[in-house]
């Protein structure tokens, strides 16, 4: 099973938060900006457990992926208390009602080939903001953190692109839905992100930051003019390889999406 080789990789060279030197943060390289990004991510990252059982119940006949979606979780949940331990360690709180909120499962996508693309954008744009934002931060505990989960955010695209690339080899009429969650979140100009599209409007979000919050701030204060269509780039050309279309364009995308409906 493929997922046997990710827990492997896992198993063999993961970091661990004990590893993480929480007690050298240096608070007077903290500014209020940092904090609202280091928000944002943890209500991001609060998300995988509406995630999971999302996972577990739409690929209940997948062993494999549902495998993988375990370790994922696992990963991920490492992201959320890292970030919270480290506004722990600045003196700041997280808002755990909003935490709460995000619980409900995520519905199953138009077809699983969907679920495993919106995961792909899911893992690229949180790569892409978290490196960037790591390269910005000037303290160095945050710095090394960003950096870390930029790296299996990163690991966690490519094997949601195996278990994509599989599925559809096995389930081909499933490429439109590909192509529209691709064209979906990257028609705008703006960073469109699955916890963003699904979870807005909750009540217990109100006087909180969220995951939008961090993207608006990112390319606000910390992106250059060409940071999106660098983000849009890397998606559009792995979703170009999966599905074998040009998806260079907007305009390319909707060509291919006519092609494959035809």
């Amino acid at each position: 099973m493929h997922s046997l080789g990710v827990f492997r990789h896992y198993d063999r060279n993961h970091w661990r938060l004990a590893t993480v030197p929480l007690e050298e943060v240096d608070a007077t390289l903290v500014k209020p900006e940092y904090v609202t990004l280091v928000k944002s991510a943890v209500m991001g990252e609060s998300n995988v457990i509406a995630a999971v059982h999302g996972f577990l119940n739409e690929f209940a006949d997948d062993y494999d992926f549902s495998a993988f979606a375990v370790i994922w979780g696992y990963q991920e949940v490492q992201h959320h208390y890292a970030f919270t331990s480290w506004l722990q360690a600045v003196g700041e709180k997280v808002d755990n009602r909003a935490v709460a909120a995000m619980r409900a499962p995520y519905d199953p996508g138009t077809t699983p080939s969907a679920t495993l693309a919106t995961n792909i954008i899911s893992e690229l744009t949180v790569n892409h903001v978290y490196r960037a934002v790591s390269a910005w931060v000037d303290e160095p505990v945050l710095k090394d953190l960003l950096l870390r989960a930029s790296r299996d955010e990163a690991g966690h695209a490519r094997e949601f692109r195996h278990f994509a690339a599989k599925r559809l080899q096995e389930h081909p009429d499933e490429v439109p839905s590909v192509l529209e969650t691709l064209y979906f979140y990257t028609a705008d100009d703006k960073i469109k992100h699955p916890v963003g599209v699904f979870k807005a409007g909750l009540d217990e979000l109100a006087e909180s930051e969220t995951i939008d919050t961090g993207f608006e701030l990112f390319l606000d204060t910390v992106a250059d003019g060409g940071e999106l269509d660098a983000l849009q780039g890397k998606i559009r050309r792995t979703f170009g390889s999966l599905t074998g279309f040009d998806l260079s364009t907007n305009r390319a995308v909707r060509r291919a999406l006519a092609t494959a409906l035809t």
